[in-house]
């Protein structure tokens, strides 16, 4: 069955065009780069060590999340459907030596015909805001991962705080991000996420908050959604 492609080009040329400073701890992906062991813990408190397990890394970009999950001995495959985030992702696993980490440039519609029920974890971090259609990604998602295995995602809520703070403060005030790196109107509340999430068969688990502190220009897991968030969600065991 051919799949409509559920992408926005002009979003995969954003990003492509950045690839290069994908693994710049100090570049446009910084916050990424900062995130990126708080959201690993997170993941490995809610559904145990990584070491053994199938996991899929979708919307993986240059492939910071994927490779943390792979050292921490995962099987991991992560997909994206920009090329040259892609090409710098598998480039820097094989620079890094990383074993146990492939990567693909394949829908997670088209990767859920083929290999539906495969993981044991599926992760889509901040790549929902991005697509034209996220509902049909949060489905996929849902159809990759095994009854008992665990769906993260992240992304940004909608609301006049998250305008002001995720795109005023963070593209055109601090500068965390490049301008134009998000679209308000793409933002997801948590209860719209949570209304795709629960007739796709996932049960959601928890909601964490994700804060920037400008003063300690640190990132920190809490309970306050109203900008960033994720949403660990499972689907019910056999």
């Amino acid at each position: 069955m051919e799949t409509k492609l559920n992408a926005d080009p002009a979003e995969l040329a954003k990003f492509s065009d950045l690839a290069h400073r994908w693994w710049d701890p100090e570049g446009e992906f910084r916050p990424l780069h900062q995130i990126n062991p708080l959201r690993l813990g997170w993941i490995e408190e809610v559904a145990g060590p990584l070491r053994g397990r199938e996991v899929l890394d979708v919307g993986c970009g240059g492939g910071i999340l994927a490779e943390a999950m792979a050292r921490r001995g995962a099987r991991v495959l992560g997909i994206d459907l920009a090329d040259k985030p892609l090409k710098v992702a598998r480039l820097h696993a094989l620079e890094q030596q990383v074993a146990g980490l492939e990567y693909r440039a394949v829908s997670v519609e088209q990767l859920a015909q083929e290999r539906a029920g495969a993981f044991d974890v599926v992760t889509c971090m901040e790549m929902l805001e991005h697509v034209p259609d996220p509902a049909s990604v949060v489905a996929a998602c849902a159809a990759l991962v095994k009854p008992g295995g665990w769906v993260f995602f992240s992304t940004l809520n909608r609301n006049p705080k998250s305008f002001l703070l995720a795109i005023v403060g963070a593209e055109y005030v601090l500068r965390l991000l490049p301008r134009g790196t998000h679209e308000y109107r793409r933002f997801i509340r948590p209860s719209e996420l949570a209304r795709w999430v629960r007739p796709a068969g996932l049960e959601v688990v928890q909601l964490k908050g994700l804060s920037y502190q400008p003063l300690t220009r640190r990132f920190t897991l809490g309970s306050d959604t109203d900008v960033n968030y994720l949403m660990a969600a499972r689907r019910e065991a056999a």
